[in-house]
């Protein structure tokens, strides 16, 4: 067991943080950056961080993760919250005891804070990540179902939320007190942006993209919802009008194949890239190639992680005005917002930036400054940390720089998130039940 010694008198037990993730740590990116920084920050004031995963984190990620205050364990189908799920989860907090304990990327409702809070955790925090379905609108629920959430809900300490959109949606509805939520935005390691042009030379090398053309790029899962038919179109009628583009679509999901044989069928031929997953956007320079960035999302996304991640690499983005996106974006100052499906004024925006000579360069400024002042992860985990109540030590600053030498040797130092986790429904069975 771990002691810390309190005045050279008595040593006690170090204080632990149980860090729930129903994700697969398959590569270093936001919700690893995420929980990187997390343990940093705790380790800073003396704590624990146990980082339990859907399975075990290997190779490079768990090098990235493995700082000498974090600990790592698996809880299987958390995302659910079934019997088996349960049961793991009493094991991991009867053996680590932890203060606090902080879900993320699993149900809303399930009994876990109620094992928690049973066991040993003190506080129980849940971070609503999930997206919602196209044109959702929040609507207070039925009294039955404000019963049951706040009998269920009862143990949780705080709901973080990643946006203001998402903080609206979940006090709407109100399933609990508006007292036990708060919005804390998501974040870019910024200190890993890297405007190397090697980078972006080995790019364009990797995926046989000639020099003279400019790159439209999309990061996103390869889903409906990411709005891909839309990007498709768009490269389209873009490449009608200018011959020395390249459209790029990063990452890989269920329909990669049918959009591969789309813009196929568009006659897009050579004028698109499909990359399949890269591990590490930062580091393998997808965005120090790009020239434009698009997200053109079609459901409700709570934040937009690929957007920030762009704007702080300086790159203009044409984005769908859809759930917290216009949170990130000042339309015409620090990117463009455009309705969803209107392919018309995305194309139209998208030309507007490849031939301007300016207005791309002064985007990206505003759009980086934007990022340093709102969406800075070292200063949003921090603001967690404070939320957590964790004592914050002024005798410790020096920590971070004992870690820091520990960190494994990666392209620029951190990554980046490709990944859309499967989106879980916060109401779970009372929402599928009505």
């Amino acid at each position: 067991m771990h002691t810390t010694s309190t005045n050279g008198r008595f040593p006690r037990r170090n204080q632990t943080l149980v860090s729930v993730f129903g994700v697969e740590p398959r590569r270093i990116g936001g919700t690893e950056m995420f929980a990187r920084e997390l343990s940093l920050q705790l380790g800073e004031q003396g704590w624990k961080s146990v980082l339990c995963f859907l399975s075990e984190p290997s190779g490079e990620v768990r090098r990235f993760l493995d700082l000498p205050n974090v600990s790592f364990e698996t809880l299987p189908d958390s995302t659910n919250g079934n019997r088996q799920a349960r049961r793991h989860l009493k094991r991991i907090i009867g053996e680590h005891k932890p203060e606090i304990v902080h879900l993320h990327f699993v149900s809303f409702l399930t009994l876990y804070p109620w094992i928690a809070r049973l066991r040993s955790a003190k506080k129980v925090f849940f971070t609503d990540h999930h997206s919602r379905p196209e044109g959702y609108v929040q609507r207070r629920r039925s009294m039955w179902k404000r019963v049951a959430a706040r009998l269920i809900g009862y143990p949780l300490t705080k709901v973080i939320c990643v946006s203001n959109y998402g903080y609206r949606c979940m006090t709407e509805i109100d399933l609990l007190p508006r007292s036990r939520f708060e919005m804390i935005y998501n974040g870019v390691d910024v200190s890993r942006v890297n405007s190397n042009l090697d980078l972006a030379q080995a790019f364009r090398r990797r995926f046989s993209i000639p020099d003279e053309r400019a790159i439209v790029t999309q990061v996103s899962w390869m889903i409906p919802e990411k709005g891909i038919s839309d990007f498709l179109e768009m490269a389209r009628r873009v490449n009608s009008q200018r011959e020395d583009v390249q459209f790029v679509l990063v990452g890989d999901g269920a329909y990669r194949e049918a959009y591969m044989n789309e813009a196929a069928a568009m006659g897009l031929g050579d004028r698109i890239t499909f990359t399949g997953m890269i591990d590490d956007p930062f580091g393998e320079g997808v965005f120090q190639a790009a020239d434009v960035v698009c997200q053109f999302s079609r459901w409700e996304e709570v934040f937009g992680w690929m957007i920030a991640e762009a704007m702080a690499h300086a790159k203009p983005v044409v984005a769908t005005r859809v759930g917290g996106i216009p949170e990130l974006i000042v339309d015409g100052v620090s990117g463009f917002l455009v309705e969803r499906g209107d392919i018309e004024s995305m194309s139209k925006r998208v030309l507007e930036l490849l031939d301007a000579s300016t207005k791309p360069s002064s985007m990206g400024d505003a759009a980086r400054q934007t990022v340093q002042a709102k969406f800075n992860l070292q200063t949003n985990v921090s603001q967690l940390i404070e939320s957590y109540g964790v004592r914050v030590s002024e005798a410790r600053p020096l920590a971070r720089a004992g870690l820091e030498v520990l960190n494994v040797a990666l392209p620029n130092g951190r990554a980046s998130d490709t990944r859309n986790s499967t989106q879980i429904d916060p109401l779970l069975v009372l929402e599928e039940k009505s």
